[in-house]
């Protein structure tokens, strides 16, 4: 377990005994993409049998909340430091305290917040919107990350969304719950993840507990997630199971076969500057390094036999969608030209045909 130091923590009696019974535990929030831990969020525990929320609340009766988030604050912060490689922490803070004096004094303690995700949690309406922005813009400012959580859990959720343009868009877990049964959540998820693109946020997944579930969320392309599913909170920073990274693989690879351009290419040939010219189109012309050139194509309207320059290449994974968009989109000399599919280090796989990608982009409606 990692320990912290207690010296100058928040004072939190009589609610308890020792800062130390307090305790924290760490759970992966998962990059589906690279089937590997991307940060943890990290979770407070108590004596007893009562889950947090229920100290939270006494906490609150008792007038003393600020001082124990603080606490909790002030013990995840001391962990920062033992973070593994490229990952974060997050920290949920209670955003109508997030200005009190025992929080902001618990955030000090750190003035780097690099590899910091201040988590802001909604239960709770915020009155004063622009106090809390000015408070999240310092804590950008110190390297912090701002997360929202329960996203589209209410009228409120929206304002701060809106208001905040958090970097990280928890989704609630209400719609997370049962989406691969229900088209309804499915619907409002991918509607907060167009939002969260457009102002340049993560989309995270929290509560995810069954393959389906799972399934779901890589079949929208969200790329963070969190659950039981894909690892308990522990007391320590764990990496993903060997079972939880397989699981992950699997699913995103379905995804990406099922919405993704991959099994639309078809084969074509590759002429090299020593090659003879085949006669036979459609050929890739390749340039003396085995990058593409351009094409050799048939025009079905005159028979002839024609050569155009490469003007759109995609990777397997591009969704259909955008591949057919951003074939559209091109000029109209072009427009209705193959588009060249390469790998990352740029080798030809094959080619799309636009009515190919069409039909494909119908049938996924």
């Amino acid at each position: 377990m990692l320990r912290t130091r207690t010296r100058g923590l928040p004072d939190c009696r009589p609610l308890l005994a020792d800062p130390d019974d307090m305790t924290l535990v760490f759970q992966p929030i998962v990059d589906l993409a690279g089937a590997t831990v991307a940060g943890y969020e990290v979770l407070a525990r108590f004596p007893g049998a009562s889950g947090p929320d229920v100290w939270f609340a006494a906490a609150a009766e008792a007038g003393i909340a600020a001082e124990l988030e603080a606490l909790a604050i002030h013990k995840a912060l001391a962990t920062v430091d033992s973070l593994p490689p490229d990952t974060f922490l997050t920290v949920n803070v209670s955003p109508h305290i997030l200005g009190s004096e025992p929080v902001q004094h618990a955030l000090a303690a750190r003035p780097d917040l690099r590899r910091v995700v201040v988590e802001l949690t909604e239960h709770t309406p915020v009155h004063d919107l622009a106090a809390l922005r000015r408070q999240c813009d310092d804590l950008r400012n110190r390297g912090a990350l701002i997360a929202l959580d329960d996203a589209g859990s209410g009228y409120s959720g929206l304002q701060q969304l809106a208001a905040l343009r958090p970097q990280v868009v928890k989704l609630d877990r209400a719609l997370v719950s049962d989406a691969d049964t229900d088209p309804v959540r499915v619907a409002l998820a991918e509607m907060l993840g167009e939002f969260a693109g457009r102002i340049d946020a993560w989309l995270l997944a929290e509560g995810i507990e069954t393959p389906a579930e799972l399934a779901a969320f890589a079949q929208l392309g969200v790329p963070l997630a969190q659950g039981w599913l894909l690892g308990r909170p522990g007391p320590g920073f764990a990496p993903l199971s060997a079972e939880a990274t397989d699981l992950v693989r699997a699913q995103v690879a379905r995804a990406r076969l099922t919405d993704s351009v991959a099994g639309l290419v078809r084969p074509v040939r590759q002429h090299t500057p020593d090659d003879e010219m085949p006669v036979v189109p459609p050929v890739v012309l390749l340039g003396s390094q085995g990058e593409p050139t351009g094409l050799v194509l048939h025009d079905p309207r005159t028979g002839e036999i024609y050569q155009a320059p490469v003007s759109l290449r995609v990777h397997p994974t591009t969704d259909v969608t955008e591949a057919l968009q951003r074939a559209l989109t091109r000029s109209p000399a072009v427009r209705f030209d193959p588009v060249l599919c390469t790998d990352p280090s740029g080798h030809v796989l094959g080619l799309l045909r636009i009515e190919d990608l069409a039909a494909a982009a119908r049938k996924s409606r």
